[in-house]
């Protein structure tokens, strides 16, 4: 992989006439048909990049139960379609726009840092990279929790402390091993985790009364546990842009994987929640954590429940390799842009980015020890953070560079972008709002560590005591002053 200076980039860019600063173009920057890389590895295509996203978001119903339990079954079922609307939609709405803008790894690092400047995309980088790392330590833990019933040993104390290195290890040597074998084995995965829940429902069809659908009691809502679990559930659909370069012919192909992917993840969790809460008398209660297996042995027996709980490990192995190709890719991106040092950029024979593997892995197993709802809370926080930084770059975007090429357009001009996004900006700050002083207090000072953290590399640089470079065939990202054009609002057909 050919480098440029970081100094000579920023001096380039800067001595640029306006009128060559505003547009870029990625010519040759996995802009084709191609189906390999500069690296030799085979790209991504359609169907494993579906199942990508789909384990970047959900995995399954697995952890959806929490939500009857807070709220009971129709908050719980109207919870998940009006969420899926108001924040899902969007949200993926602007992962195709900005991802086909800027088909390269690091996403919305990358996004952030052309509205606002590169100090806010580290800010972007770093709250999202430590939420994804914090997600990724649950998914061990549950893991094992949905095993130990079968080996009580795991359930604490050493052996299951082993178990969670070893489950980590494992998987991170998956990831290594390269992103189009994890790309097949989520397809693998995700058929085998959502098949269960399809046979379970029609088992559950004949004993479904209606008006177990409509049991609510608004004076009995855990608000809290109820959004963090829905919000949960239903985001991190930006995460699979910071694999935008590994993507076979992006620009074409990232649209619609993400809309495959909504309709399979909405389905996935509307169809267990309406056939499996009228289908049983609701407990609310009982609604926890792997409470679906319990459901299965009760409507189809022992073999139902062993499959679903099956699958619910599986779905766990899937949600961490996906997630921690996501967060290595990041900082790859982050370093072929000179974010990061030369290092995080450099791949394996596998054509991983090794180091944002490691370093992935290391934070996964420091941040293991937190409780669940503990690691929900937090990266639910820091998650918010970053999205709001992707709001604004988005709106930004379309007023200062409004006739830039954009692949995929959402069919709205400015003033209905700001008013699509200003439905999830109000769930964004409940949702802080709603956090604990302990969680609060510990994400305010985990993005203030990036305030630091910032100037301390450009320092670094200076100094150069660590080498930073930028990608050589990268475009310079677009000057952030805005220019006079018309805002074109007639979308670009996918």
């Amino acid at each position: 992989m050919k480098l440029r200076s970081t100094a000579v980039t920023r001096a380039n860019s800067a001595s640029l006439p306006m009128e060559d600063r505003v547009d870029f173009k990625y010519d040759g920057v996995n802009d084709g048909q191609e189906r390999k890389g500069g690296h030799g590895i085979p790209k991504v295509s359609m169907i494993p990049l579906v199942f990508l996203i789909f384990y970047e978001v959900s995995g399954g119903p697995f952890g959806i139960e929490d939500s009857v339990k807070a709220a009971g079954p129709l908050l719980a079922i109207v919870g998940f379609l009006l969420f899926a609307l108001i924040w899902s939609v969007p949200e993926a709405l602007i992962t195709a726009e900005m991802g086909t803008m800027f088909p390269e790894n690091g996403g919305y690092v990358v996004w952030v840092s052309s509205a606002l400047g590169p100090f806010w995309g580290f800010q972007q980088g770093w709250a999202k990279w430590l939420s994804g790392v914090i997600d990724n330590a649950l998914y061990p833990v549950l893991f094992l929790d949905y095993v130990k019933s079968s080996v009580p040993a795991l359930s604490g104390g050493l052996p299951r402390t082993f178990a969670v290195l070893v489950l980590t290890v494992a998987l991170t040597y998956m990831n290594y091993r390269g992103l189009t074998i994890v790309g097949w084995v989520a397809v693998f995965l995700g058929v085998f985790s959502l098949l269960p829940f399809f046979v379970m429902g029609l088992i559950a069809i004949p004993q479904i009364e209606p008006s177990r659908w409509f049991e609510m009691d608004l004076d009995n809502v855990n608000w809290g546990l109820y959004l963090n679990t829905l919000f949960w559930n239903l985001n991190y659909w930006d995460s699979i842009s910071t694999l935008a370069g590994e993507v076979e012919n992006p620009k074409r192909t990232l649209p619609r994987a993400l809309s495959y992917a909504l309709v399979l993840v909405v389905g996935g969790y509307l169809y267990p929640l309406i056939t499996c809460t009228a289908a049983l008398p609701v407990v609310r209660e009982s609604w926890t954590d792997g409470y679906f297996s319990d459901v299965a042995k009760i409507l189809g027996g022992f073999w139902l429940h062993s499959w679903i709980q099956a699958a619910a490990a599986l779905s766990n192995m899937g949600n961490f390799v996906t997630e921690m190709s996501s967060d290595s890719y990041q900082l790859l991106g982050m370093a072929e842009r000179g974010m990061l040092p030369e290092f995080f950029a450099r791949r394996s024979r596998h054509g991983t980015p090794l180091i944002g593997i490691l370093f992935s892995a290391c934070g996964v197993v420091l941040l293991s020890w937190m409780s669940f709802q503990e690691i929900i809370a937090a990266e639910n926080y820091l998650y918010c953070f970053g999205m709001i930084l992707e709001f604004i770059a988005f709106i930004k975007l379309r007023m200062t560079h409004p006739s830039t090429s954009r692949p995929y357009r959402i069919p709205l001009g400015t003033v209905g972008a700001v008013v699509m996004i200003i439905p999830p900006s109000i769930l964004i700050v409940i949702v802080m709002a709603l956090a604990s002083f302990k969680v609060m207090a510990v994400s305010i000072l985990a993005v203030l560590a990036g305030f630091v953290l910032q100037p301390g590399l450009v320092y670094v640089e200076k100094k150069r005591w660590l080498r930073f470079s930028v990608r050589e065939d990268l475009p310079d990202l677009p000057d952030s002053s805005p220019v006079t054009a018309e805002d074109d609002t007639t979308p670009l057909v996918v």
